[in-house]
């Protein structure tokens, strides 16, 4: 079985049995029909995938992997806030007229900034630290920005990476990561979240010579939607398969050249996907 359906099952028993209730309190997310969206929550879940035992793919429905690694490579590869350089549709919801979602994710990758060894956005500024100044403790992004925040047309879940090497038993550097968000809807984003990090954790290894090792996932605000609740409840109780086997184009070397159909998705067994799964706004 997939050890990330393991702890996509145990984090959903947790919040369902032991999380807080917001029902009748005051929130901002709505269904589509202007119906409060309340969530059963738990604060501060912290959850580990070790890349180097197996790729932290869901088999309980199929997470989207060409499409994550596809969203991925916009925000962190492209920088870009347009979703018309995006394959996918995901982010229409939140577009303005000018087709951007406003300064947010890949916008915030943009920005240069001043540092004694000249000019980088985030994206570079880890790139050259890790092939640079690896055992650095200060190899991290945020694009929660606070002066920016009102002309984002919606905040980051996922906001913050920190990347951390460890050396392995034969001295090849590891690449770790830990992802702090902010918010996560666990049965729509959870695992597409996780997908994503650890493809960006594999890019960014392969650019430095080093093994994807473990990404950290923590979440603030972990919750299920009440109209997700049955939706999970059966869910978790479906079959389980391996993992499937996901790699990189071996020929690919540089993070600024990979595409989308770069991604080698193998033996991906998994339950049938379900269908029109409401999503709070």
């Amino acid at each position: 079985m997939s050890k990330a359906d393991v702890i996509f099952i145990n984090m959903c028993k947790d919040i369902l049995d032991n999380g807080t209730d917001t029902k009748g309190e005051k929130v901002r997310p709505h269904w589509e029909d202007g119906t409060p969206a309340y969530t059963i929550k738990k604060f501060g879940v912290c959850n580990r995938y070790d890349l180097r035992e197996e790729f932290p793919a869901i088999t309980l429905r199929p997470t989207g992997l060409k499409s994550c690694f596809d969203e991925i490579l916009w925000i962190w590869q492209k920088k870009s806030n347009d979703i018309r350089d995006l394959g996918s549709h995901i982010w229409d919801e939140w577009a303005g007229s000018d087709h951007t979602i406003g300064k947010a994710y890949g916008y915030q990758l943009s920005v240069k900034h001043k540092y004694k060894e000249g000019d980088f956005d985030q994206v570079d500024r880890v790139i050259f630290d890790l092939k640079n100044n690896p055992y650095s403790r200060r190899i991290m992004t945020n694009i929660y920005v606070h002066q920016d925040l009102h002309e984002m047309n919606l905040y980051p879940c996922a906001y913050s990476m920190t990347f951390n090497v460890t050396k392995g038993k034969d001295d090849k550097l590891i690449l770790n990561g830990l992802l702090n968000q902010r918010s996560s809807d666990v049965l729509v984003a959870n695992n597409w979240n996780v997908c994503q990090y650890a493809l960006l954790l594999m890019m960014f290894a392969r650019e430095c010579d080093m093994i994807p090792g473990e990404l950290v996932h923590m979440i603030s605000d972990c919750h299920i939607y009440d109209r997700h609740i049955p939706i999970v409840r059966e869910m978790i109780n479906r079959p389980q398969f391996p993992a499937p086997k996901v790699s990189l184009n071996p020929e690919k070397k540089h993070f600024y050249d990979f595409v989308k159909e770069d991604l080698i998705i193998e033996d991906y067994q998994k339950n049938e996907q379900i269908k029109n799964i409401p999503v709070a706004i």
